[in-house]
């Protein structure tokens, strides 16, 4: 059993695009390719999909001084510390690790959605499956920060393969401590940057130094858990259970689930979410 938690941590200034860590993530998890129109840029995939959880975006940006310059971010899921997608989740797929990180039980994964239009980056999908007879059926996938990999005392495969260091995994306290150590290094060439590990999910365990604000990178300013899942899964939920039995509650959640996480039609951006890639 872990003892700690672990964090990714990413330095932006240190990527150099090479998209490596996509590759690996691909060959790892055995995730199909994808054909992807042309974005008018060098980056290959708009956003993280169900079957490519690692994109490398390439942001042309206008500096200070005025100069074009490329910025790069390797763009995943950040496995919130206090995730909406686990709150949301009537069957309990969606679940921390014991490393703190956050992975999906596809066996117990009804394709509902509600993880897709609650999480605050966009980062979990939905993909298409068929069954013997033919009968599709859809299931929530996302980065799982290599848990398997994890379970035998190895590092996640994108981070084994970055050969810029842009990407470090360890403790969460080590790498907090690299955070501020970089920050400290990069101030007097980039003045904005910032170390982003938003508070509105309880922090996160893939951690960023930015070289610019996050809005430049695609990223929201202060994502926050919807307040309708907080009310839902800390307080209604609990004090149901104790009320109606879990049998009854889980009826009862089903339903109101549904209108509470079902945001199709809706304003995503109502309450902590939106689109941000």
């Amino acid at each position: 059993m872990a003892t700690a938690e672990y964090v990714k941590f990413v330095d932006v200034t240190k990527c150099d695009g090479c998209r490596a860590c996509m590759v690996a993530c691909k060959n790892w998890n055995d995730l199909p390719a994808e054909r992807e129109a042309f974005q008018g840029s060098v980056q290959s995939h708009a956003n993280v999909t169900a079957n490519t959880w690692n994109v490398l975006s390439f942001i042309e940006h206008e500096n200070g001084q005025g100069n074009l310059e490329y910025l790069f971010r390797h763009s995943s899921c950040f496995h919130c510390t206090d995730a909406a997608c686990v709150k949301v989740c009537p069957e309990d797929a969606m679940h921390y690790t014991e490393f703190g990180t956050v992975d999906v039980d596809s066996d117990k994964c009804v394709g509902c959605g509600y993880c897709v239009q609650n999480c605050p980056f966009d980062v979990v999908q939905l993909a298409t499956y068929k069954d013997t007879n033919g009968k599709e059926y859809k299931k929530a996938q996302k980065c799982t920060m290599c848990v398997d990999r994890l379970e035998e005392g190895m590092q996640p495969a994108c981070v084994t393969t970055c050969h810029t260091d842009a990407l470090e995994f360890g403790t969460k306290e080590e790498m907090l401590k690299k955070a501020e150590k970089r920050l400290s290094e990069i101030k007097g060439k980039f003045p904005n940057a910032m170390i982003y590990n938003p508070e509105g999910v309880g922090g996160t365990h893939t951690i960023y130094v930015l070289a610019e604000k996050p809005s430049v990178y695609g990223l929201p300013e202060k994502p926050k858990v919807p307040t309708s899942a907080i009310v839902w899964k800390d307080y209604a939920q609990p004090i149901g259970k104790m009320m109606l039995g879990a049998t009854s509650m889980a009826l009862v959640g089903a339903f109101v689930s549904n209108k509470l996480f079902n945001k199709e039609g809706k304003d995503h951006e109502e309450d902590g979410g939106g689109g941000h890639e």
